[in-house]
């Protein structure tokens, strides 16, 4: 089965809105071994949208539209779905009875404007949406060698998920014959691409190069295994995939999970160990800080924390002694090394973070380009269980903007801790 997907909205042709939408339907397109061979966006146009939709349908066996099914005036992919199609349009009695019902138990009077919500195409099968006053719509395309289906999502994305997992979902299981497509995360921390490649590489030729994808982002690396085949087959394949991958890869994976990140591994492993932290950031601006506290319950772990941007906070806040400052500047092992220990000691926590740097785009020298960072980790190891601390400092020099350099030291101060509390080395 090949299929496209068409977003509908002027404001995804601007740059202050992003089509989030055609995601969540392809994976569910990819669960069920759909091939997606097309992907547009379309203004609110209905000559445009409706020829976008007729070059769809006459090319693919399957088209997907979200959006355009609000009440507004812009939202025509009603008009233009029949329009494609040669169709009329009927209102349909239940759907706005139903809408009706939505308003009132909110207490409202329904506009006028949304009884254009329940403008049916003729021949289309009505989607009940049970999170808003849109409903979707399933329609076939008679063309020669067969029909091509159209389903017409709303843009909303809980609007949209919720129809995929009552129509979508079931509509593909049905007619995949019990086969599908399913794909598996390894996220990757402190190596770069070319060194992930060259550790995994043995597995293309176990399970084919074309079900291995390596994908890079500014933190971190994904390694992501696909199989096809029915649900046994393709667990079966993917478990042996994933195993393999994480055996060649070795400590450097940290998640096995997408919706997994860097901070919920370490809260997770804080919390298990009974540890706290406190963190000192200078470059970062507290970013280390921000995305601990994105974690629901992080408090059980994370006490919270100090931006000393400048030496005299340095100084003033978590005691780092002016000295060292006046010696070996700011941006240096030393100074790093009395953010962690000091944070550490005068907010009261098992670890400190110490974090120092010349992010960028000015302030760099010979001796300090742009991108250097010093990071240092304050706590006890792994192996004890109360006494002397251990300071692990790490100096490099990231690539990349200014943001791009924060969010580089942040993800790497957090692998640094995630080794520590699993007793892993830690890499130089």
């Amino acid at each position: 089965m090949r299929a496209a997907i068409l977003a509908v909205g002027s404001e995804l042709l601007g740059t202050d809105r992003l089509d989030t939408n055609s995601l969540k339907i392809t994976r569910s397109l990819e669960r069920y071994g759909v091939e997606l061979r097309a992907k547009a966006v379309a203004g609110d146009s209905i000559e445009e949208i409706a020829a976008a939709l007729q070059a769809a349908l006459r090319a693919h066996d399957l088209v997907l539209v979200t959006g355009g099914l609000g009440p507004t005036a812009d939202d025509v992919t009603r008009e233009a779905a029949a329009a494609a199609l040669g169709r009329g349009l009927h209102t349909d009695a239940e759907v706005l009875a139903t809408i009706e019902r939505r308003f009132r138990e909110h207490g409202l009077r329904m506009p006028e404007i949304n009884n254009r919500q329940a403008l049916i195409v003729d021949g289309a099968e009505v989607l009940a949406n049970r999170r808003g006053t849109a409903p979707g719509q399933r329609m076939v395309f008679e063309k020669e060698g067969g029909g091509s289906t159209l389903f017409l999502f709303p843009g909303v994305p809980v609007e949209l998920e919720g129809l995929i997992d009552v129509y979508l979902d079931p509509w593909l299981a049905e007619r995949s014959g019990g086969v599908g497509r399913e794909t598996a995360t390894l996220k990757i921390a402190g190596l770069p691409e070319s060194a992930v490649e060259e550790r995994v590489s043995p597995a293309y030729a176990e399970f084919g190069r074309e079900s291995i994808t390596i994908l890079a982002s500014p933190s971190d690396i994904r390694l992501r295994a696909t199989a096809e085949g029915t649900d046994d087959e393709r667990r079966a394949r993917l478990a042996a995939m994933t195993s393999r991958l994480a055996e060649l890869a070795g400590d450097a994976v940290y998640a096995f999970r997408e919706e997994d990140t860097m901070e919920s591994v370490v809260g997770g492993l804080l919390r298990a160990a009974g540890r706290t932290l406190t963190t000192a950031e200078s470059c970062t601006g507290g970013l280390v800080a921000e995305r601990l506290t994105r974690v629901p319950g992080s408090s059980d772990y994370f006490l919270g924390g100090a931006v000393t941007y400048t030496n005299d906070l340095k100084i003033k806040l978590i005691g780092v002694p002016p000295e060292l400052i006046a010696e070996h500047g700011a941006v240096s092992e030393p100074v790093a090394r009395a953010m962690a220990e000091g944070v550490r000691r005068a907010l009261g926590s098992d670890f400190g973070i110490g974090i120092t740097g010349v992010a960028g785009p000015g302030g760099g020298s010979e001796a300090k380009p742009v991108g250097t960072v010093h990071i240092a980790l304050a706590g006890p190891a792994a192996s004890e269980s109360g006494g002397g601390i251990l300071t692990d400092h790490r100096k490099i020099r990231f690539p990349g903007d200014r943001e791009r350099v924060r969010q580089h030291s942040s993800q790497l101060a957090l692998e640094m801790l995630r080794r520590r509390l699993l007793g892993i080395p830690l890499k130089s």
